[in-house]
């Protein structure tokens, strides 16, 4: 296939040489066509154009074809490639499967460093603290500090302008 693409392309290329030289050299263009039969000029030019024409558009059609046919082949060729490679991935991972035990697999952890699997602690009876709270946090349902600031602060670039101490 490659080989009629390429020779289909040099072609192309060979007319289209040969026609800007008759298009624009009249001397060549008048020599060529005075080889014809003994029509008039006019009709001698005009059955070369005519032929140069039919040559042009029969060329330009072989070219698409191959080309088309070209592309066609090689999206086949690459999909038929994607999909060995990726039957040889899952037939990999499979194997990767059955051959690993797991050995001790770690397991998730929260931010607080909690495992999952872990339960979480006892809920405290509802007079029971579960440790001291200051002011600016509060405790959570599982227990853990979380801080809350007051916006009331007014070293807060939040604050109304009028509640900012001046700057010194």
């Amino acid at each position: 296939m490659l080989a009629l693409k390429r020779i289909v392309t040099v072609a192309v290329m060979v007319y289209l040489l040969l026609a800007l030289l008759f298009v624009l050299a009249p001397a060549v263009r008048t020599t060529l066509m005075d080889m014809g039969s003994g029509l008039s000029v006019l009709e001698k030019e005009r059955s070369f154009y005519y032929t140069l024409f039919l040559i042009g558009a029969g060329l330009l059609a072989l070219h698409l074809i191959t080309e088309n046919l070209d592309s066609v082949l090689l999206r086949r060729s690459v999909s038929q490639q994607e999909n060995k490679i990726n039957e040889l991935k899952a037939k990999l991972y499979d194997h990767q499967q059955r051959a690993a035990t797991p050995v001790g697999v770690p397991s998730a952890r929260t931010i607080d460093g909690r495992t999952l699997n872990e339960p979480l602690p006892a809920q405290p009876i509802q007079g029971q603290a579960a440790g001291p709270v200051s002011a600016t946090e509060y405790r959570t349902p599982d227990h853990l500090p979380n801080p809350t600031f007051p916006q009331s602060d007014p070293s807060l670039t939040n604050t109304p302008p009028a509640e900012r101490p001046p700057l010194a």
